[in-house]
């Protein structure tokens, strides 16, 4: 493995890339371009800390996180988890690598069966990998997990259909954390419950992370909820991450002029430290036909000739913080 690793390091992803070439078939008779869904991702999840991605849909954030997993394979590029390369692992490998890494997916309501109760729900990954024997045991850490999550075992026999978005996805986070990951993709988990159910899941998550010490990649596109959970910020658009740094330094002086603009459309609850609109002209380019050069410079309000013929490097610009702009100028303030 050639992924230089170090030891606050959980998960390494360099030059990672998927092209959905199946996209190339024949519609009404006519070819259609292949989706370069991922472009060059490269990135790093420490130990312990959560590291969110956020951006547009459709820009690849989701693509991106089922990658990590290798719910999907990625075209080229290498994911090292632990040290381990996990795109040239085996398929029984990968299966023993999947008890330390786990999903929460988007839709609470069609991520869990509503033919299975919770309890064979929450138990099910304790069955594949081995780690209850007995009927009773099953019960009894079905039981543990639900108290972890905030919900009543008395519940466990219950079935999907009768609970509440907040509550399916409480068990959705049961079932994630049943074998004791260390990485855990976090696919917009709040995206689809109200305002006020979003903060006690996001709360959730922390608490559990604070007790358990996992590592979260929380995909989101709402930055209010980012700013709440996030350690790091990386920022994505047409598959490319044009920003990544600390969450302070990415709010407090963002370098791109993309999230310059995602910052700006953030509501914020004092008048007086409200900033000015940045409206973006035009629409996202399609990710079958990505713009030359920078990916950004046909919405960008300071796009110049240079960024039409060269993509920009993501480059430093002050300590961890990144971005890849030409015109991105480095903040030499510190945290």
């Amino acid at each position: 493995m050639n992924i230089a690793v170090t030891g606050d390091d959980l998960v390494v992803v360099r030059d990672v890339g998927k092209t959905f070439s199946e996209a190339g078939g024949l519609v009404f008779g006519r070819s259609q371009p292949s989706v370069r869904a991922v472009d060059g991702a490269s990135f790093e999840v420490k130990r312990g800390e959560t590291l969110a991605l956020v951006g547009e849909s459709g820009c690849g954030k989701s693509t991106l996180g089922r990658l990590l997993l290798r719910l999907i394979d990625a075209s080229e590029g290498e994911i090292a988890i632990d040290g381990v390369d996990i795109l040239r692992l085996s398929s029984n490998d990968m299966r023993q690598m999947r008890a330390r890494v786990q999903m929460i997916f988007q839709d609470p309501y069609g991520s869990l069966s509503p033919r299975r109760s919770v309890a064979k729900i929450i138990a099910e990954p304790l069955e594949i990998f081995g780690l209850v024997q007995s009927r009773k045991q099953r019960r009894d850490r079905v039981a543990e997990l639900m108290i972890q999550v905030g919900l009543s075992p008395t519940f466990m026999d219950r079935y999907p259909r009768q609970f509440s978005g907040g509550q399916r996805q409480r068990i959705g986070i049961a079932r994630a954390i049943a074998v004791d990951p260390q990485f855990i993709v976090a696919d917009e988990p709040v995206s689809a419950l109200d305002v006020s159910v979003q903060a006690q899941i996001v709360n959730l998550m922390q608490d559990l992370q604070k007790s358990r010490g996992f590592s979260y990649l929380f995909i989101a596109h709402d930055l209010s909820v980012v700013r709440h959970i996030a350690d790091r910020v990386a920022v994505m658009y047409l598959g490319r991450i044009v920003e990544i740094g600390p969450k302070r330094r990415i709010y407090d002086f963002p370098s791109h002029p993309y999230t310059q603009a995602l910052l700006s459309a953030v509501p914020e609850p004092d008048p007086e430290t409200r900033k000015s609109r940045i409206i973006l002209k035009g629409d996202v380019p399609s990710p079958a036909n990505v713009p030359t050069g920078c990916s950004f410079h046909t919405r960008c309000p300071i796009a110049q000739p240079i960024c039409r013929a060269e993509r920009p490097p993501l480059l430093e610009t002050a300590s961890g913080h990144l971005a890849a702009c030409h015109f991105a100028k480095p903040h030499p303030i510190p945290l």
